[in-house]
């Protein structure tokens, strides 16, 4: 059974943010503006994507 993936997009400046908040942005392997990862559904992700939802686009992949 493949893996559930997420696409993520950075749509908002991690300037001056948190740095908590930035760190969860690396963590899911953003770097910069506009930039869009695949990352693996895992409650791990999802816990980094509801803390910084407010920067990010996320789709079903």
């Amino acid at each position: 059974m493949a893996e559930k993936k997420l696409k993520v997009t950075l749509v908002r400046s991690m300037h001056g943010r948190l740095k908590s908040h930035q760190a969860c942005v690396r963590g899911l392997g953003l770097r910069r503006m506009h930039q869009t990862v695949e990352v693996q559904d895992t409650p791990e992700n999802r816990g980094m994507i509801d803390k910084v939802s407010y920067l990010l686009r996320v789709e079903e992949a």
